[in-house]
């Protein structure tokens, strides 16, 4: 006998859960992200939301660029007719879930820092903040070797806010 406790057990149940679930994420999420928020409730196991997953790429209702998936519109279109049919309760955990990702899958999609090594030495370290509108800041430096790139990389992406603050404010200095 199935000892498995939750609300979700059939296959397309999963696939509908999933969909649910990409289509209130921002941006692709990696597949143990996407892993995590699925299995929210205690009747799926992993190897069922996987085949559904790939069920779900092969039909075209989820793209895979790699390691990432992201809802397509067909995804989208459909699982939105079909979302009503999840469990009030999973769906209120599904969506606590990927509300509390989003914000950080956000700020990681509008800041990018990358570096790549030179020629003649040292590395060019290429600095980005974005609003989700248009650029912000697009910063490009020379780091003295990759284990400084590396830093400025870390730095950036942890305090990229701050930073943009106070280059605007040292540029913006009224020295009268």
């Amino acid at each position: 006998m199935d000892e498995r406790h939750g609300f979700i057990h059939e296959k397309l149940e999963i696939k509908i859960l999933i969909l649910f679930i990409l289509a209130r994420l921002p941006v692709a999420v990696p597949h143990d992200t996407l892993a995590e928020l699925t299995l929210c409730d205690g009747g799926i196991s992993f190897f069922e939301y996987a085949e559904c997953l790939a069920d779900l790429v092969r039909t075209g209702h989820v793209s895979e660029s790699g390691n990432l998936y992201l809802i397509t519109e067909l995804g989208r279109k459909n699982g939105a007719v079909t979302e009503d049919n999840i469990p009030y309760s999973v769906r209120i955990k599904a969506e606590k879930a990927t509300s509390e990702i989003k914000a950080s899958l956000t700020r990681d999609w509008l800041i990018s820092a990358e570096h790549s090594l030179q020629r003649r030495g040292g590395c060019t370290v290429e600095l980005n903040m974005s609003d989700g509108v248009g650029e912000l800041i697009n910063l490009k430096l020379l780091a003295a070797n990759e284990a400084q790139a590396i830093r400025i990389e870390k730095n950036f992406r942890e305090n990229a806010e701050r930073l943009y603050t106070d280059i605007v404010e040292l540029l913006d200095k009224d020295e009268k």
